[in-house]
């Protein structure tokens, strides 16, 4: 099953800084910067802390993607 990161979204809205909300949450830019560019999944600790500190559910940050034709 894949998800696809809206942090990228939810930060924009909010005008939040990624580097803030690294250091808020206790994870490096570059761990935030993967999540955020889709490029890992977070541990649970850190998709918890994110849930946390956005005050969302998690299905509202990462959303299921359809599967395409070619998957």
């Amino acid at each position: 099953m894949q998800f696809k990161c809206r942090l990228k979204v939810i930060f924009a809205e909010r005008d939040i800084k990624q580097g803030e909300f690294a250091e808020k949450i206790g994870v490096s830019l570059g761990t935030l910067s993967a999540i955020v560019n889709n490029r890992s999944l977070p541990s649970f600790p850190v998709a918890y802390a994110i849930c946390e500190e956005l005050g969302m559910p998690i299905n509202e940050i990462w959303i299921k993607k359809e599967p395409t034709q070619s998957e």
